[in-house]
């Protein structure tokens, strides 16, 4: 038999064993290599930090950190000209999505986090501005290209069929494709702002003034009353977002922000020539007179040192940490998406449940990490929880979402039957196709929790940026680059052989 769901005109369509056939052995990979992976409670008594956290929050201090609205205004302004720059630089990209030449390009930028491109920017402009707007800009261009052109080709194709013959392909795309994408753009385009500001704030762990440089202050020093305000005043920000974005004011933001940001610190071309045509060439090659093959031999050697003890250590962890932390994600999605759904709660509980998600999507999972670190002290269980509580709380506002256009007959069964017999059965497929949407998103996310030193990739490139070994850091990541990749090219290759889609405007 074949599921079929509709959902704004799109179709996905599965056979149940197949999907289950995937589930099952998703979880089993997820927990063989959970065996092999650190997975511990490794302080003496997490309690007592646990009392103090909690005493944090029944006491935010909103005025014990200095410059706090400065902090919360330089936030929102990298977010808006980060997401506007990348916008500006993703849509033409998409139009020119289906040249291979364009996709591969895309994919590289957007497999690297932005807080590794802030790290790269950092040698190049030092702590300006533009090291933030491009950390954002770039990987967000390869994302808005990716997302536009899906939106694009998933367009409804009946008013094609009226187009004139003879109208121009220019005329044919402004007139009749955009206006039917347009919408789905927006909602996009709003849903990557949010995504904006968690990046945003993150920003601030490599010393950009947004609210995150002085989160980490905060938690590093155990002010929690200090860090838990800063997250107050971070929810709220995005919790009405939708009441403060409007596309009409989106210019006015935009010289806002720009009159706003602190322009601060200087540009040096130099410093871009040395990083280029010096710093990131491999050591062998960066001191020989002349490349003969002791030249090549030695490369070869480091070549062989960075695999052997850094990038396959890395990816070994990287890939164990992912993988525990999609199979988590997926569980809490699952158990997430009901309270936020009319299916099962009324108007009280779905706006708590609403509450409780906003508050776990919208705590960046560095933050979420760095909290749990604190509690139970360094392993990669601190990483694993924190990863499948935030793309989980994603999901399931996501997945809770799509119920409301569920139509249920008027003798369907109440409660955990009504759940276990008709809803999930009916959204599983699309359950499925957002959870391999966000794999590549947790692949990335877990590369940079090594900068908290758990010892996935992030923590061998932050180690090389920390001691100014920037070729070992940009090998590094071209590694993490090509992990990404092969993780989203196996993820659209399991979504088209079991046939899931999902709508371009929600992932």
């Amino acid at each position: 038999m074949t599921t079929s769901i509709s959902h704004n005109g799109f179709q996905a369509r599965a056979k149940p064993r197949p999907l289950l056939r995937t589930s099952l052995g998703f979880l089993a990979v997820a927990i063989i290599l959970g065996l092999l992976g650190d997975f511990e409670i490794t302080t003496l008594d997490p309690w007592i930090e646990l009392k103090r956290l909690g005493l944090g929050i029944l006491t935010p201090d909103f005025f014990a950190t200095e410059d706090l609205w400065s902090a919360v205004v330089n936030t929102v302004a990298f977010a808006i000209l980060g997401v506007a720059l990348g916008n500006a630089l993703g849509f033409p990209l998409a139009l020119a999505f289906q040249f291979r030449a364009v996709r591969a390009f895309c994919a590289f930028i957007r497999s690297v986090h932005e807080l590794f491109w802030a790290l790269i920017f950092l040698q190049v402009f030092g702590l300006t501005p533009l090291t933030g707007m491009l950390a954002i800009a770039i990987p967000y261009a390869g994302i808005f290209a990716k997302v536009y052109s899906e939106i694009l080709e998933e367009s409804d194709p009946a008013p094609l069929q009226t187009v004139p013959k003879g109208t121009s392909s220019v005329s044919t795309f402004m007139f009749v494709r955009m206006p039917d994408a347009w919408v789905h753009f927006k909602t996009y385009a709003l849903y990557r702002l949010e995504c904006g500001l968690r990046s945003s704030a993150v920003l601030g762990f490599v010393g950009l003034p947004t609210i995150g440089f002085h989160l980490e202050s905060a938690f590093s020093q155990g002010k929690y009353s200090e860090a838990v305000a800063l997250l107050i005043i971070f929810y709220v920000i995005i919790a009405t977002i939708r009441k403060w974005v409007h596309a009409r004011l989106i210019p006015l933001y935009i010289i806002l922000a720009l009159l706003v940001i602190p322009w601060a610190g200087e540009l040096s071309t130099g410093n871009l020539v040395r990083f280029i045509t010096h710093d990131i060439l491999p050591h062998p090659l960066r001191v020989a007179e002349t490349f003969d093959a002791a030249t090549f031999a030695a490369l070869g050697n480091w070549l062989n040192m960075m695999w052997s003890e850094q990038a396959l250590p890395g990816i070994i962890a990287t890939v164990i940490l992912t993988q525990v932390a999609l199979v988590g994600s997926a569980a809490l999605t699952l158990l997430f998406f009901p309270i936020v759904s009319s299916k099962f709660f009324g108007l009280f509980g779905r706006t708590v449940g609403h509450v409780f998600l906003v508050i776990l999507r919208s705590t960046p999972e560095y933050v979420l990490a760095l909290i749990f670190l604190l509690l139970w002290g360094p392993s990669m269980l601190p990483a694993a929880v924190a990863l499948a509580l935030h793309n989980g709380a994603i999901m399931g506002h996501l997945v809770g979402r799509y119920t409301e256009d569920m139509t249920l007959r008027p003798d369907s069964s109440k409660g955990l039957n009504l759940y276990a017999y008709d809803v999930l059965p009916r959204l599983y497929p699309q359950f499925l196709a957002f959870l391999f949407y966000r794999w590549e998103v947790i692949m990335r996310e877990t590369a940079i929790l090594g900068i908290l030193g758990i010892a996935t990739l992030g923590f061998y490139i932050d180690s090389a940026f920390a001691d100014l070994r920037f070729d070992r850091a940009l090998f590094l990541i071209v590694i993490t680059a090509i992990l990404n990749i092969t993780i989203d090219t196996l993820s659209r290759t399991i979504r088209a052989r079991l046939r899931l889609r999902t709508t371009a405007d929600v992932v």
